[in-house]
Parts: C-alpha cells; sequence; structure tokens
C-alpha cells in the first residue's frame, strides 16, 4: 500500500547557536496560539524549566510542546545549542519532519550552527531559515543571509534544501516578516507584521505532514525518558507507523530481536507545555507512554506479533573524559546526603540511561568511574546537577579520548571561533599558537571586531576560557566545535604555575594570609576551614608550595611602637566549577559537595608526595 500522510499535524526541531533567541521565539509561538490566558503569569523562556538552565541561560535538555494553528497541530522540539549537548539534538531529530533554522542577525552562523544544522542535512529534513533579532542596531540581514547559504552548500544540502524559505522575526517583539525592510525600530510601527501568523503559516507550507504506510505495524523508536511520581517511567516517542491504545500489549525491541512484552497503562499527549491523558495515538503523534519498565533510549516499541525494529539512535563518539570518585577527604560525609561508591555508580549509571552522549567506563582505582561525554560544559552541568542533588564526590583533570588509526595516535580536534575587538588579535593569537592551533579564517566586519576560525586539538582547549576572558577582558566569545581527529600534534604546555598547599589542617587567619598571598593568588578568604594536601591559592611561579595558612600572631604583653595594624587582605578568587575544573592538574582533584567547591593533591600527606617524587 502506499505511503499516507496526516494533514493536520506537523511536527518540527528549532536549532540554532546558544543564545540566538531559540527559546524566546517558543515562548512568543505559545502566547500566540493561545496556550496562556491573557492573565496568566508565566516567567520568561518558560521551555528552559531547570534550574541550572535558568541559571545559564541555555537550553541543556531537548523538550517538546504542541500548539495549535487554525486545524492543525504543531508539534515544537526545543533543542539545545551548544555541541556539548549533541545527543540531545540527534533524539529530538528523529521525532521531526523538518527543521527551524534560527539565526542572528548580526552574529551569523557559528560552530554550534553548523553542528545542529550538518544533523539536520543528514537526517534529510526540509529547513524553514529565520533570522532573528532584526532590531538589533548592528543587524546586517542581507550578509548573514549569504553566509547562511555559503554554510548549507558547504554541508553539501541538496537543492530541495537549498530552496529554503526566509523570515525574518524580533523574538521578544513576538514579531515576523518575510521582508528585512518591513522590519520598523519598534513593534509599534505599523509598516510591520506584528505577529507569528507568517511564521505559523510557512511551517504549514514547508514542513511535510507526517508520512505513514498502513500496511505496517506499531513502531515507536524511544527519544527520551521521564518519570511520573503515580505511573512510573514515561517513554517519549513518535508513533511512526501503526497505533498505540491503552491496555494493549506492545513488544520491546533492540535492531535485531524483542527483549520484552508489557502493557500500555497510560498514554499521554502534548498540549501547551502539560500532558494530557489519551486513550489512542496515532501515526506523527509524539507521545509519553507509560507501563513498561526498563526500557531505554533508542529501544522501538512495536507490534510483539510482528516486530519490525526501527535503526537505533546513533551519536558521535564522546571526545573526553573525567574520572569520579567518592570523596575522600577529611570532610568527606559533612555536607552531602549521598557520599559513597555505591551511591555515586547508581547515579551515573541512571544519567547513562537518559543521556546517550554519555560513556561509563571503569577507571584504575577501584571504586571510581570514568565518564565520557561530550566537552568540559556538559561534564559541569552533570557535576553540577548531582551536587545539587545532594551528592558528593571528587573528579580528575578531563582527559581526551585518543583513537589510534592505522598505528598511529589521532586526537580530536576543533573548530575554535572568537569574535573579539581588533585590538587583541595579537594576544590571541599568540594564546592559540601556544596550543597548537592554526588560523584558518579572519574576517573583519568594520565595527571594530573581528572573527578569528582557529583549528586546534581538543585539549588545547582545556583551561582556555579563563586564560581567554583574561587577555581581552572580558570582551572576547569563543565557540568551538569537534571537527575530527587528526594524528597527535606533539606536546601542549599546561598550566605554567603551581599550587599553594595547605599544609596542615585548621581555619584560615587573616594575618597568615597577609603574609602568603605576596607568592601568589588566593583562592580562599579568612575563616575557610582547610586541610593538610587542600589547595589554598595559585603559586605565581612553577612548582608548588607548602604553606601554613592557620598561622596566628603571636600575643606578648609588650607594647611595641609600632601599633597593631589592620591585615590588608587581598580579595580571594573563588573559582566557580568551570574555573576550578580547568584549573586543575595531573597530580589534583576537585572535591565537590553540595555547599562547596574545594581543590586539592592526589596524595594529601607531604610526605607522601615528597616520598613520590
Amino acid at each position: 500500500m502506499a505511503a499516507r500522510r496526516r494533514s493536520d499535524i506537523r511536527n518540527i526541531a528549532i536549532i540554532a547557536h546558544v543564545d540566538h533567541g531559540k527559546t524566546t521565539l517558543v515562548d512568543a509561538m505559545l502566547w500566540q496560539s493561545g496556550i496562556f490566558r491573557a492573565n496568566a503569569q508565566v516567567a520568561e523562556r518558560v521551555m528552559d524549566s531547570l534550574s541550572l538552565e535558568r541559571e545559564k541561560g541555555i537550553t541543556i535538555m531537548a523538550k517538546n510542546t504542541a500548539i495549535r494553528f487554525r486545524d492543525t497541530t504543531i508539534n515544537i522540539v526545543d533543542t539545545p545549542g551548544h555541541a556539548d549537548f549533541g545527543g540531545e539534538v540527534e533524539r529530538a531529530l528523529t521525532m521531526v519532519d523538518g527543521v527551524l533554522l534560527l539565526v542572528d542577525a548580526s552574529e551569523g552562523p557559528l560552530p554550534q550552527t553548523r553542528f545542529v544544522l550538518k544533523k539536520a542535512i543528514e537526517s534529510h529534513l526540509p529547513p524553514v531559515v529565520v533570522i532573528n533579532k532584526i532590531d538589533r542596531s548592528d543587524a546586517r540581514c542581507s550578509e548573514v543571509l549569504d553566509e547562511i547559504y555559503n554554510l548549507f552548500i558547504d554541508l553539501d544540502a541538496d537543492e530541495h534544501q537549498l530552496g529554503f524559505p526566509v523570515l525574518y522575526t524580533n523574538a521578544r517583539a513576538g514579531t515576523c516578516t518575510a521582508t528585512p525592510e518591513r522590519a520598523g525600530p519598534t513593534p509599534l510601527d505599523p509598516a510591520r507584521d506584528t505577529t507569528l501568523e507568517p511564521l505559523f503559516a510557512q511551517i504549514l507550507a514547508a514542513v511535510p505532514a507526517p508520512e505513514y504506510d498502513d500496511a505496517m505495524p506499531l513502531q515507536m523508536r524511544v527519544a527520551n525518558l521521564d518519570y511520573n511520581d503515580y505511573v512510573g517511567r514515561l517513554a517519549i516517542a513518535r508513533v511512526v507507523n501503526g497505533s498505540v491504545r491503552v491496555g494493549t500489549m506492545v513488544g520491546v525491541a533492540d535492531a535485531t530481536r524483542v527483549l520484552s512484552r508489557a502493557k500500555v497503562t497510560t498514554l499521554f499527549g502534548y498540549e501547551g507545555l502539560g500532558r494530557v491523558p489519551i486513550e489512542q495515538a496515532n501515526p506523527g503523534d509524539i507521545v509519553a507512554l507509560a507501563g513498561i519498565e526498563g526500557i531505554n533510549i533508542g529501544q522501538t516499541i512495536t507490534d510483539p506479533e510482528d516486530p519490525r525494529p526501527l535503526p537505533p539512535v546513533t551519536v558521535d563518539e564522546p571526545t573526553l573524559a573525567m574520572v569520579f570518585t567518592s570523596n575522600t577527604s577529611p570532610f568527606s560525609g559533612k555536607e552531602g546526603q549521598f557520599v559513597t561508591s555505591r551511591h555515586l555508580r547508581e547515579r551515573l549509571e541512571k544519567e547513562a540511561l537518559t543521556n546517550v552522549s554519555i560513556r561509563l567506563a571503569p577507571a584504575d582505582n577501584v571504586d571510581g568511574l570514568q565518564v565520557s561525554g561530550r566537552g568540559e560544559l556538559q561534564m559541569a552541568i552533570l557535576i553540577e546537577t548531582m551536587r545539587r542533588e545532594g551528592y558528593e564526590m571528587q573528579v580528575g583533570k578531563p582527559e581526551v579520548l585518543t583513537r589510534t588509526v592505522n598505528g598511529a595516535r589521532h586526537e580530536p580536534m576543533e573548530l575554535l571561533v572568537i569574535d573579539c575587538p581588533e585590538e587583541f588579535i595579537g594576544v590571541v593569537t599568540e594564546r592559540c599558537g601556544t596550543r597548537r592551533g592554526r588560523m584558518t579564517r579572519m574576517v573583519n566586519h568594520g565595527s571594530g571586531r573581528v572573527r578569528l576560525e582557529f583549528r586546534l586539538p581538543s585539549r588545547g582547549l582545556i583551561g582556555f576560557r579563563t586564560q581567554f576572558l583574561t587577555d581581552t577582558r572580558g570582551t572576547g566569545i569563543m565557540n568551538h566545535l569537534y571537527d575530527g581527529h587528526e594524528p597527535w600534534q606533539g606536546d601542549i604546555k599546561g598550566r605554567s604555575t603551581g599550587s599553594l598547599v595547605a599544609d596542615r589542617a585548621g581555619r584560615a587567619t587573616s594575618y597568615a594570609i597577609e603574609n602568603i598571598q605576596e607568592r601568589g593568588m588566593m583562592i580562599i578568604g579568612p575563616g575557610a576551614q582547610v586541610y593538610e594536601g587542600m589547595i589554598v591559592g595559585e603559586n605565581s611561579r612553577p612548582g608548588d608550595i607548602e604553606v601554613n595558612i592557620t598561622k596566628e600572631k603571636k600575643l606578648t604583653n609588650m607594647r611595641a611602637s609600632t601599633a597593631d595594624e589592620a591585615a590588608h587582605i587581598i580579595p580571594a578568587r573563588v573559582l566557580s566549577l568551570e574555573q576550578a575544573i580547568e584549573f586543575i592538574n595531573d597530580d589534583e582533584l576537585l572535591e565537590v559537595t553540595p555547599r562547596s567547591i574545594r581543590l586539592r593533591k592526589r596524595l594529601l600527606s607531604i610526605h607522601q608526595r615528597k616520598k613520590k617524587d
């Protein structure tokens, strides 16, 4: 039987670089589709429901919602824009029939734009291009459109994909127009379109309706997992063929065979931001299904009598790894709720079930696990999430994962794109050169800022961001993207400074810090509790120095001619989690608890360290 289509539904994913307005545009679409009441109190970036997403202003987890336009349901999947969360993007693209590519009217396509668009083109999904933030004073719509065409050609898009429609939006104002000349300076300008209706209409016209085959049995590929306190584990999937009803028996299959059978106890459809119970799901519907314990991402829900598994979700291999171990410092167990290696292993195994880009492997030590992923940001998000859940842990320095090709050692490479003022070209180029970077492109837009592109090893980016922001005085913007493997590029000089290490336990004093701070930058302040082997500062020179940070001033009953003066303490440089991950050396660990981030030596005792040396 010939394939058929459902005309009353569209499935589309919104893909974009970080901070190009993707989640803001979804907000506006939800409002204008009538999902919220006129007097409803709704937070900005409502799709970013995780606290970390709101704090960092980025999307971490792919999420979906559904809106109604005329008589059609539009299922929208909001995907992360950062390459570190590429597994989320690849899962999301298995549920849709088209993509909405969002690009900033000033910045144009950036590395993560290339990453997510490449995945969409490889999946043969038709695109709708939206140039956002047209109200910016430095908007350059025509140049950005040329850059988008060049990007499509560079990624080998076919003729159908190159014929994409183009719209121009101001997502914050909720307006859309077909020509940039109609973009007035304010939303009240009568010369511009004042709603997103042209965008809704273009989605219906450009994105094909879901296709299905009446002769095929039930097929649903699990793209995400969730949990409900009342019904248990939820499998989120799109119905590719067939239909499923509450109470029917289904089979769970991998690429080759049926693994188990279960009864569907509950079905949820999507309406706005919420789930609504439904009795039946048909081809093209994106639903959450309950009743199947032990189901995993990538598996197929199918007819147990006629199983037809779909190909599993494939994701790019990890490029970076960190070793997670239980906390062994003297302060272990004082701040966290889950502190044992068993707790840590169970939590990481649970993460691996729902995050297809994470890999777990045994570490060299007995109670450790090597966690592999896409980048430092993904690791930092995982660590921060776990500490907020009450976990204590120690993590080692990030290490890149190499592979052997024809007997030679190959390492992952990165495409690094930097936007910075012209006066910093020299120092940025020098920094990248010391990290084995090669400049491949330089563009001057004539606004006092330049765009530099480098190709360098992934390990060259470890610890680079903090130094880069210092060199550019906080004015530089950097983005990077995995760019294949190449033969080992040679040694890269690591951190050139040593550490100031506490030689005993106690409480840091102002008197001690005043004398020690001449040797380097302190990372803790007066009153902090320390233990032997804990790192309290960065030495200004190579090599570690043992310091007594708990030393107190001796008191006498003799009066000195120079009266006691207040201690002059330079404020400590408190490291964020990302900065701490970048800071540690091979012989150091990062101790993470729900309330503290501490740096320490692997061997706490000075005698053990000297013996090893």
